[in-house]
């Protein structure tokens, strides 16, 4: 009886180390993989957002078409034009209209850093233009973007927004 129980408690406890034995194995090459996927996502998402601002800065194309079109952008700050957007036009009307109908040139890009963290692209960049009356307008940016299946859902900017208004204050906005 003794043996016996003792054989059961045996054979019981070699069982738990082979299951704990594959699964000391299996999680970490789990792990790994989940690890590689997320950094495949911050590759991805990169790689799509600097070749968004190299086309931008070369003129043949906007960052723009990379926001859903439910896309939630909030410009932090205090002034007129800090708030939270909900959706492109919104965002469009509200916020980049005022400015860029005072432009006589598209506002060109001067990337400087552009980071990936998880679904988190993060661009710091320089941005200049002409305005209507001649003067230049330079600006500095800090865009946080939350991507999802390549589009922009979520936006954060951080920016001088005292020289934004000084050219929304200073300029007429070009008839449309």
């Amino acid at each position: 009886m003794i043996f016996a129980s003792l054989s059961r408690n045996i054979a019981t406890a070699r069982s738990r180390l082979i299951a704990l034995a594959f699964v000391l194995t299996v999680a970490p090459a789990q792990a790994s993989t989940a690890m590689e996927s997320g950094a495949e996502i911050e590759m991805r998402n990169e790689s799509i957002v600097r070749a968004a601002f190299e086309e931008w800065a070369t003129g043949a194309g906007n960052v723009f078409g990379l926001l859903s079109p439910e896309v939630r952008w909030t410009i932090h700050g205090s002034g007129p034009v800090a708030d939270t957007y909900y959706g492109v036009e919104d965002f469009v009307q509200r916020a980049s209209v005022p400015l860029v109908s005072r432009l006589t040139t598209p506002l060109t890009p001067q990337v400087h850093h552009i980071w990936a963290a998880g679904d988190r692209v993060i661009i710091r960049f320089d941005a200049s233009a002409t305005t209507i009356s001649g003067a230049p307008y330079r600006n500095q940016f800090v865009w946080i973007w939350r991507i999802e299946d390549g589009s922009v859902v979520e936006a954060e900017a951080f920016l001088d927004l005292v020289a934004y208004r000084e050219v929304v204050d200073n300029n007429e906005p070009a008839e449309q």
